[in-house]
């Protein structure tokens, strides 16, 4: 394990589609959403401290929820956990990973991982983190994972690759052709046919100089905002005037360095009810089912999530998603998951704060 391996986990998002579960105070990246034991957080960590050092970890995520992510990652220390004053996107997080990295170690090799995603293979994903940075570590380069479609989703953001530029422990790395986010199914079809598309998962690896160098050339003044000495770092100053941008408009979708690396590792970003059925483990009748006391009669192709403490008996559904939480119930239709969050929205319209 080398000792300029830092890995920045992007802790922040609220997680909106995973209502009732997730919610404004505790997100989903704060829960035990597989049912496993531990949270998504902490599934992160441990898999990345496998192959970089606990005191290279950086938690960036909103100031409420500083205390949460220290009591679930015993072992960082304060200085560790970055508070985001005020939500602003994906590149301003970055940068500020940058700030601290940089007074560190000059030169770093960097990981940027969102806390909230589904890795099945864990050996194959931290076989390939290795493979990527041996790549960055020999060219200024800003590299993302790209994983292998198995089917026409239309819920993420697709990378069309160029020529094939290297290859490293069998693993090829394609120059980047073009970024797609989220297209109508038709398309997805048509990319996924094609073979030259994979799907973004928004992991990331690069150098500190060669994500500096992209941060100078495409977003200078979030770079300036944050390049400044410690007695003038005001953190809420330099995020009221950052822009809200996201890493990928704002640098990876105009730089020329931009790099996929072929991935196949068992991923999900695990953004919807829908994307968590696919990768659960279902009964007989296509049933997965999150919960110790769930009993199911004539019940087929459902999402169920229960506590454990509460039994549930479902009768007669098919297709639907029941997630129960405290004081809050979700019963939909799978199909119609795309409007939680139009159900979080009227709820915070009509009945205010307290149940989102």
């Amino acid at each position: 394990m080398k000792n300029n391996n830092f890995c920045v986990i992007m802790a922040g998002g609220v997680g909106s589609r995973f209502w009732p579960l997730s919610t404004s105070a505790t997100p989903k990246q704060f829960l035990d959403i597989l049912g496993v034991g531990k949270t998504l957080l902490q599934l992160t960590y441990e898999r990345m401290k496998k192959i970089c050092p606990p005191e290279n970890f950086y938690i960036v995520t909103n100031a409420q929820y500083e205390k949460t992510v220290l009591q679930q990652l015993p072992e960082l220390y304060p200085y560790q956990i970055l508070k985001e004053p005020l939500r602003k996107n994906t590149a301003p997080c970055i940068a500020y990973g940058n700030h601290e990295i940089r007074k560190r170690c000059q030169d770093a090799n960097i990981i940027v991982t969102p806390s909230d995603h589904l890795i099945l293979n864990e050996e194959e994903f931290l076989d390939t983190v290795k493979s990527g940075w041996e790549f960055t570590e020999k060219n200024e380069a800003l590299l993302t994972l790209g994983i292998k479609p198995t089917r026409p989703d239309t819920g993420y953001g697709y990378i069309q690759l160029r020529e094939e530029v290297d290859e490293i422990n069998a693993r090829k790395i394609n120059k980047v052709k073009t970024f797609t986010e989220k297209p109508e199914l038709e398309m997805a079809k048509v990319f996924l046919k094609s073979g030259d598309f994979f799907w973004n998962s928004g992991i990331f690896l690069w150098s500190l100089k060669a994500i500096d160098n992209a941060f100078k050339a495409y977003l200078p003044k979030v770079y300036e905002l944050f390049d400044v000495q410690s007695d003038l770092f005001v953190l809420d100053d330099i995020y009221a005037n950052c822009p809200n941008i996201s890493i990928d408009y704002g640098i990876m979708e105009k730089a020329e360095n931009v790099f996929v690396l072929q991935s196949s590792f068992g991923w999900s970003d695990l953004g919807t009810w829908g994307a968590l059925y696919d990768n659960a483990e279902k009964d007989e009748k296509q049933n997965a089912v999150i919960g110790e006391n769930v009993m199911m009669y004539d019940a087929s192709n459902c999402m169920i999530s229960v506590p454990n403490r509460k039994l549930a008996v479902i009768d007669g559904l098919e297709d639907f998603i029941v997630v129960d939480s405290a004081d809050r119930l979700l019963i939909c239709k799978r199909e119609d998951e795309q409007k939680i969050r139009q159900f979080v929205n009227d709820i915070k319209f009509k009945k205010g704060d307290s149940f989102i």
